[in-house]
C-alpha cells in the first residue's frame, strides 16, 4: 500500500501565509526565478485546464508550453490570456481535429521544449507533460491528474473499446503502449516532487513510478453552484458521453425502473447508443449551457455517477448544490462522497459494481435512506475550493524548492518527497 500524503483540510499542513504571495496566492515577487508551466494539450476548458488556470494565477509571469494549443478563445482568459509555445505537432495535418492520433510522437515532441533557462518547471500532466527535460539545478514539480491511463492499468479496457483485441493493428497498438510505459517510467526520474489529484492517483503513481505523491485535490468553483430551493423528483447525470463514463449503463438501469425519471445532460460518442437504450422515463438533453446544468443540479433528487474517475469534479459540484450522489464506489468518488448512516455526515451512497442490478439496488437503498441534508452536502463540497488548492500547491512548491536547495541542487525524485513529508509533519 502506498504511503499517501494529503495536503488538504484534514492534513497537518501548516496554515501560514506566504509573504511574497498576492491576495490570490500569486508569486508577485518572482521569488522562484523564471518559471515554465507545461500542460499536455490545450483543446478544451475541462477539469485539468481548471487546475492549470489556478497554477497560472499563482505564477502569472510564467511561460506556458503545450503540445498543441487549440484552446477555445472564449475561455482564453482562464489562461491569463496566454498562448502556449507549442510543439511541431501543432503544424501537422489535421492536428486540430485529430491531435490524439499523434500520440506516438508526443514523447519526442515534449522533449523538444528547451526549458534550460528556467529555474522552476511546473507540469500539469495526464499524458506526457511530466516528461519534459530538466537539469539538476532546476526544480520540477508535477501535478499528475493520472499516469497515462491507456498505457497502464486501463490498457485492456481501451483496446476493447477501440476494437483492438486481435490482429496486426492490435499488435502495433500493444507495441506502442509498451514503448509508452518504458518512456513514462524513465521520465519519472526527472520529477522532484509529484502531486496527485487524489489518493487513488497517488497509489497509481506509487505502483507505476515507485514514487510517493502529495495529494492536493483539484479546485472546484463551489461558489458557482449554490444551494437549490427545493429538490424535484428526478435523477441526474451530466457528463461527456465517452465509454469509461458508463452513461449507457445508467440509462439502461433506468429503463427497468419506469417509475423513476432520469435526466441526462451531455454529448459525445455514446449519445446515439443512449438514444437506443432510453426508455420514455429518460430525457436526453444533449449539450446544455452552464446555466441549465447548474439549474438541474440544484433541482435533482440525486446525481448518479457510474465512472471510475481519478477525482470526479462533477460529483463535488452536485454536492455544492446540496444534491446527494449515488456513485460507483471506486476511484476518486470514495474521497469526495461520504457514505454514512449518520445524517450529519452522509452526502451519498456507493454501489459496488458497474452493472444494471447494482444501480437499481442503489436507487432502492437511496430511497430507503434517512433523508440527506443539503447543507451537509454543501459543507463537504467546500473542502475543495480554489483558494485551498492554491494555498496547498504553493506550499508544496515552496518546500520542494527549499529541499532542493538544501540538497545542493541534487535532490532527486526519490529524495525530495521524503523531505517534504518530514517538513509537513513537523510544521
Amino acid at each position: 500500500m502506498a504511503h499517501v500524503v494529503h495536503a488538504g483540510p484534514s492534513s497537518h499542513a501548516p496554515r501560514r501565509t506566504h509573504p511574497t504571495l498576492g491576495a490570490d496566492g500569486a508569486d508577485d515577487a518572482g521569488r522562484y526565478g523564471r518559471v515554465a508551466i507545461v500542460h499536455d494539450w490545450l483543446v478544451s476548458y475541462a477539469g485539468s485546464e481548471k487546475v492549470l488556470e489556478q497554477i497560472i494565477r499563482m505564477f502569472p509571469n510564467a511561460d506556458l508550453y503545450s503540445i498543441v494549443d487549440f484552446f477555445p478563445e472564449q475561455h482564453r482568459d482562464a489562461l491569463g490570456g496566454k498562448h502556449a509555445s507549442t510543439s511541431f505537432i501543432q503544424h501537422l495535418p489535421r492536428a486540430k481535429s485529430s491531435f490524439r492520433a499523434y500520440l506516438p510522437l508526443m514523447p519526442l515532441a515534449v522533449e523538444q521544449f528547451d526549458l534550460s533557462s528556467y529555474d522552476l518547471v511546473l507540469s500539469s500532466s495526464h499524458a506526457v507533460a511530466k516528461g519534459v527535460l530538466t537539469g539538476p539545478n532546476q526544480v520540477h514539480v508535477s501535478y499528475v491528474h493520472s499516469p497515462i491511463r491507456y498505457a497502464w492499468d486501463l490498457q485492456h479496457q481501451y483496446l476493447d473499446e477501440a476494437g483492438l483485441r486481435r490482429g496486426v493493428k492490435s499488435w502495433l497498438a500493444r507495441s506502442l503502449l509498451h514503448y509508452m510505459r518504458i518512456w513514462d517510467q524513465r521520465t519519472a526520474h526527472g520529477v522532484d516532487a509529484f502531486v496527485a489529484n487524489s489518493g487513488f492517483v497517488a497509489r497509481r503513481i506509487r505502483k507505476v513510478y515507485g514514487s510517493e505523491a502529495v495529494v492536493i485535490y483539484p479546485p472546484v468553483d463551489v461558489e458557482r453552484f449554490g444551494l437549490g430551493a427545493q429538490h424535484e423528483d428526478f435523477f441526474l447525470i451530466a457528463s461527456r458521453m465517452v465509454p469509461y463514463k458508463r452513461i449507457p449503463l445508467i440509462v439502461e438501469a433506468f429503463a427497468v425502473m419506469p417509475d423513476k425519471r432520469l435526466v441526462v445532460i451531455g454529448d459525445g460518442p455514446d449519445f446515439e447508443r443512449c438514444k437506443v437504450l432510453a426508455a420514455p422515463n429518460v430525457d436526453l438533453l444533449g449539450y446544455q449551457p452552464d446555466s441549465v446544468l447548474v439549474d438541474h443540479m440544484q433541482r435533482a433528487r440525486a446525481f448518479v455517477f457510474a465512472a471510475e474517475e481519478d477525482f470526479g469534479i462533477s460529483v463535488v459540484e452536485a454536492q455544492a448544490c446540496g444534491t446527494p450522489v449515488i456513485a460507483y464506489g471506486r476511484g476518486g468518488a470514495r474521497e469526495t462522497v461520504i457514505d454514512s448512516h449518520d445524517p450529519e455526515r452522509a452526502t451519498g451512497l456507493f454501489f459496488s459494481e458497474q452493472s444494471v442490478d447494482a444501480i437499481v439496488d442503489a436507487i432502492a437503498r437511496f430511497e430507503a435512506h434517512v433523508p440527506f441534508r443539503s447543507e451537509v452536502c454543501r459543507h463537504n463540497a467546500q473542502r475543495f475550493t480554489a483558494e485551498r488548492f492554491r494555498r496547498d500547491f504553493m506550499g508544496i512548491v515552496e518546500r520542494t524548492v527549499e529541499a532542493n536547495r538544501g540538497a545542493g541542487g541534487t535532490g532527486g525524485a526519490g529524495d525530495v518527497p521524503s523531505l517534504i513529508r518530514r517538513r509537513w509533519r513537523s510544521a
